[in-house]
């Protein structure tokens, strides 16, 4: 007997929690939540080898919405970074706010990343590092 409450065609909308856009010769990931963490990151991460695996290797990760990131979504960062760097492609961090920008600091991973403050700054740098790799 089915049940009046039940419809197996009902289906929801699970709260976004990053959004993709194709722009010109990159791939903007734009973090929607205030945490990158564990709740997301692997999410994320699955979202990145689709990308590259798709043929998009030049990625601008904006985090401005973040105000924590914790050591998984620090992990999906690195993740979006390596797989530009194999794919011969170019990984942009930006949209850092202090309390993330410390904690990338003290890990030095704004060593091994490259980062811009703000998405128009970011726009610039990644179409300048695109063209100065198809050079």
């Amino acid at each position: 007997m089915k049940s009046r409450f039940f419809n197996r065609d009902f289906f929801y909308l699970s709260f976004m929690e990053f959004s993709v856009e194709k722009i010109e010769n990159y791939t903007l990931v734009k973090i929607l939540i205030t945490r990158l963490s564990a709740l997301i990151a692997p999410k994320l991460k699955a979202e990145l080898v689709v990308l590259s695996s798709t043929g998009n290797s030049n990625i601008l990760l904006d985090i401005s919405a973040c105000e924590y990131c914790d050591d998984s979504g620090l992990s999906a960062i690195l993740t979006a970074n390596r797989l530009c760097k194999n794919s011969k492609g170019v990984f942009v961090l930006t949209g850092i706010n202090s309390n993330v920008d410390e904690f990338i600091n003290l890990t030095q991973l704004d060593k091994e990343i490259n980062i811009a403050y703000n998405i128009k700054i970011a726009d610039q740098v990644i179409k300048k590092m695109i063209e100065e790799k198809e050079q």
